[in-house]
């Protein structure tokens, strides 16, 4: 059997050969210590979730006796919607609203429809979207439509009953999921993005039926490496599916027409089916980081925020938000907590006195 040293040796492989960070261009606007421009916000509404994934939020870990955020600790709709505008005007163009369970958060078309109406500097329409296990999306992918949000991402790690009970620690049943991604899809929702986390000997085998299940629908599969996020999911390395295999697996089923591209800044690399019927996406982070082109904030449910989801402490906004700073000041403390960051876990993750996973922020806060 492989040590643990050696088995780091071809997952990290490709991260030895890391080009180095580009120059950002002159419109970029607000950058980081390593040029990389603020282009997204993602906003968890509550760190609430009816799901205990293994993940995520293991049930051994997050008990029936565990203790949510009170509710006077949660950022208002209009403290966010504050935030939120200021990083628009510093360049922000894509907002994702996140948990917990974000469709939890009581009255969230109400926020949605604040967030859709706002505009970049350019009166540009910003791009508001949502990632749910899709457990009470049949109930609310109406209400979400009308307010104005026009894609969507669900969380699906099986369609397997067992494999899915397994994965999400929760008792739904998937075919609730699947009817509320139906329902998405009947509304007009487009892209719709299903997000599977693959964690060997428990369901790579799931890859095939799910891609099976969503080509030629418009659906598009993505298949992410479980990751170190947080210090309660167990994460080991020889859990990882490396994407490279999942692509392989797939291509001897259905044929891939390219070898995979990751436009702009998208965490995801796609590949189009050979016969035309979709597309599928890998999101790498372990064996093929993307640090370099990281463009993401995030405001936890009670005001702070991070500058990776793999961060130890956030920066504290919320005190600024009560005590009803402008919008100038908190374009400031924006630009200030960007200005700062330097932060590029994954690619350091394997290396000699790189990054480790002992004071990680737990998922559920961050909002993934």
């Amino acid at each position: 059997m492989l040590s643990p040293a050696h088995r780091l040796i071809p997952i990290y492989a490709a991260v030895a050969e890391l080009p180095s960070l580009p120059r950002a261009a002159s419109g970029d606007g607000t950058l980081d210590k390593l040029a990389r421009p603020l282009r997204d916000l993602r906003i968890s509404l509550t760190d609430r979730c009816n799901f205990r994934c293994t993940y995520c939020m293991p049930k051994e870990v997050f008990g029936t006796g565990y203790q949510y955020l009170p509710h006077e600790r949660i950022l208002s709709f209009e403290e966010i919607e504050r935030l939120t505008r200021a990083a628009v005007s510093l360049g922000v163009t894509k907002i994702r609203l996140t948990g917990g369970e974000p469709l939890l958060r009581k009255g969230i078309e109400v926020l949605v429809g604040q967030l859709t109406r706002l505009r970049t500097p350019d009166g540009d329409p910003v791009d508001v979207t949502l990632t749910t296990n899709g457990s009470l999306l049949r109930q609310k992918a109406k209400s979400l439509r009308e307010a104005g949000m026009t894609r969507i991402t669900v969380s699906l790690d099986a369609l397997d009953q067992r494999v899915f009970s397994t994965m999400s620690g929760s008792a739904t049943d998937v075919t609730a999921v699947l009817d509320g991604i139906d329902a998405a899809r009947d509304l007009g929702f487009s892209p719709i993005k299903i997000n599977t986390v693959v964690r060997r000997g428990v369901n790579e085998d799931e890859v095939i039926p799910i891609v099976r299940r969503f080509r030629g629908t418009g659906v598009i599969p993505r298949f992410i490496e479980f990751m170190d996020v947080g210090s309660t999911n167990h994460w080991e390395l020889r859990d990882v599916v490396p994407s490279s295999e999942l692509v392989r697996r797939i291509e001897m089923v259905y044929p891939l027409a390219s070898s995979g591209t990751r436009p702009g800044r998208a965490t995801s690399r796609t590949y189009d089916f050979a016969d035309g019927s979709g597309h599928v996406g890998f999101i790498s982070s372990v064996t093929e980081p993307f640090c370099a082109d990281c463009s993401r904030l995030r405001l936890t449910a009670d005001g702070r925020l991070f500058t990776c989801l793999f961060g130890a402490d956030g920066f504290d906004v919320r005190s600024a938000l009560q005590r009803d700073a402008d919008q100038p000041e908190l374009e400031r403390i924006l630009r200030g907590v960007w200005s700062g960051r330097s932060d590029r876990y994954s690619e350091s993750r394997g290396s000699e006195g790189g990054a480790t996973a002992a004071h990680h922020a737990e998922m559920s806060l961050l909002g993934g």
